[in-house]
């Protein structure tokens, strides 16, 4: 036994002001616990003693208990939604400089896909977009834009020709003229100030991790950050239940409109 997990919890918000109370208990305990126990640690207080005082222990937990799965295009088939019929119909409704925040963006894969997408209607020089992640060290690999050739595996050929340099057999980099498109900040889902007056959100497989009530809390403040008649997009193992009530129609699948 490792001890009160109740008093973890509150030692690693006083810590890090990530509240672990917001996420799924039983699947977050788990991971965390296969952490300690990698180290050889045999109790919370210990290890909670280690991350103060060690700077990488303290570093590769945060990195561990952010979920971290991501790829270009992923489910290609609602980027194909997004591309034919909801940026139309949001140029149609607010001209072509409209402001997209991709939110929990990981590794820049999927804020990458959207300038790549936005491509397609107007020139790199009139696309920006914000992108924000709790975590710093998925926000350096952004930047960086180095990735696997498996991330890649949904993207069109052209768009690997046009804006990817092959570094290794399996390495790939994004170009320069696509990283000036995206802004990246840190950022916090649960307690930090959103950006307003978006015009579309795109939030995509990860609030799954979250409780029913951070989840609820996070789609009320996306709601607020939207304009009237703005769009969030989120993944495809996610619903926003009863989203009428919480001033959505649902646009599409896995689209839903600000009322």
């Amino acid at each position: 036994m490792l001890g009160s997990y109740e008093v973890f919890k509150q030692s690693i918000y006083e810590l890090t002001k990530i509240d672990l109370n917001s996420y799924k208990e039983r699947q977050m305990k788990r991971r965390i616990d296969a952490l300690i126990n990698k180290h050889g640690i045999n109790s919370y207080n210990e290890y909670v003693s280690k991350i103060k005082t060690e700077k990488s222990l303290f570093n590769e937990f945060i990195n561990y208990i952010t979920i971290n799965v991501s790829e270009f295009f992923r489910n290609p088939e609602q980027w194909k939604v997004l591309k034919d019929e909801i940026l139309p119909s949001l140029f149609d409704k607010f001209g072509k400089d409209i402001k997209i925040w991709s939110a929990a963006c990981s590794t820049g894969d999927e804020p990458y896909s959207l300038v790549m997408l936005l491509s397609n209607f107007m020139p790199l020089s009139k696309i920006k977009i914000i992108a924000t992640d709790i975590d710093k060290k998925v926000l350096e690999k952004a930047s960086i834009g180095l990735y696997n050739e498996k991330s890649l595996k949904a993207v069109p050929d052209e768009f690997i020709n046009k804006y990817f340099t092959k570094i290794t057999d399996k390495t790939y980099q994004i170009s320069d003229s696509i990283k000036a498109c995206v802004e990246f900040k840190q950022h916090d889902l649960l307690k930090d100030m959103y950006p307003s007056n978006c015009d579309l959100i795109v939030c995509r497989n990860v609030l799954i991790y979250f409780t029913d009530e951070a989840k609820e809390k996070i789609y009320m403040d996306f709601h607020k950050a939207l304009k009237q008649g703005g769009i969030l997009f989120v993944g495809s193992t996610e619903q926003i239940i009863q989203a009428n009530q919480i001033g959505y129609d649902n646009q599409r699948s896995f689209f839903y409109k600000k009322k």
